[in-house]
């Protein structure tokens, strides 16, 4: 079974970094596994150039000398491959502590937990308002309960073009995307994908919620350029209608509805039970209704009533 090149990486450098003389590639070919099974010296010559290189683009300081029988070794000294100290104030201390909390219902939590650690076994210092040891009534936190979510964080991270079925809000079945995915982002609670959407040609934005089975890879680079600002929460904002011109009239259910409250633009408290309220209406604020359910009726305009009445269709058919 050919080894991973991770491990003959890490073995090369565990050999450089533990080594208190130069080593010749003779002697690296014997000590590492991967190197024994090249099929001839020029398959180990151009291995051991590549691993050699990618260990340089990750940082680790390779020197090339002469050692004493005049061979070409190599060598990574400890001291030109430490880390500086880590030095921070109680101000950065609190912030890395505060970030590790957000992230304690992902699957990042256990990395953030251990890095923290590490920090601290290392001397960072303690913030005096500590989130871990002072209770507050508000916490932060970044929920994660969709199962696409680590699927498609590392195919963002690794620019891998990806497959789903995503069924629209209006929509009775689910349909298959075919989607480069370039970012993740948190808005109102709920996360979402932006990326190329291949079968459509176009940017496309996607609620994780929405993305039924499993998160399938593809192999292969992205046909359409990444862009440098990806304007995620812009482009929902605009759906939701954060940025609309217009107005609509609901009547919402006394104690429900606590977003759409913090929204409106006038609420006049009624005396059976129900409100009625004056809310901002642009793009995609009939998605964001339904969500609300029978605690949402909408009194005007007529298009918009409309459109929830159809989504909502949509969802008892199943």
């Amino acid at each position: 079974m050919a080894i991973a090149k991770s491990e003959r990486l890490m073995n090369l450098a565990l050999c450089l970094l533990g080594t208190r003389r130069p080593l010749s590639k003779r002697e690296l070919r014997g000590s590492i596994e991967a190197y024994m099974e090249a099929s001839g010296d020029d398959a180990f010559n151009r291995m051991f150039e590549r691993d050699k290189d990618d260990l340089r683009e990750l940082g680790l300081v390779i020197e090339t000398v002469e050692n004493l029988e005049g061979e070409t070794g190599y060598l990574a000294r400890r001291d030109s491959n430490r880390l500086p100290p880590i030095t921070l104030d109680a101000e950065e201390a609190a912030a890395l502590g505060l970030a590790a909390k957000v992230w304690q219902q992902a699957r990042l939590a256990g990395a953030a937990s251990g890095a923290l650690q590490k920090l601290r076994a290392a001397g960072m210092p303690e913030a005096e308002d500590s989130y871990e040891t002072q209770p507050s009534a508000l916490e932060p936190r970044i929920p994660v309960r969709e199962a696409a979510f680590e699927p498609l964080m590392l195919a963002c991270r690794d620019r891998r073009p990806v497959v789903f079925d995503y069924r629209k809000a209006n929509a009775a079945r689910p349909e298959t995307r075919h989607v480069e995915p370039w970012t993740l982002e948190c808005w109102r609670g709920h996360w979402y994908l932006a990326g190329w959407d291949r079968d459509r040609g176009a940017e496309r934005v996607f609620r994780l919620s929405r993305i039924t089975g499993r998160v399938r890879s593809r192999a292969g680079a992205f046909t359409a350029p990444v862009p440098d600002v990806v304007t995620v929460r812009e482009t929902v904002e605009s759906w939701a209608g954060e940025t609309a011109t217009r107005s609509a009239r609901i009547r919402l259910r006394a104690g429900c509805g606590y977003p759409l409250r913090a929204r409106a633009q006038a609420v006049t408290e009624g005396d059976d039970g129900w409100d009625d309220l004056e809310i901002p209406y642009g793009h995609g604020l009939d998605a964001w209704l339904v969500e609300f359910g029978p605690d949402v009726v909408v009194l005007e305009p007529a298009d918009l009533r409309a459109d929830v009445v159809e989504r909502l269709r949509a969802v008892a058919k199943g």
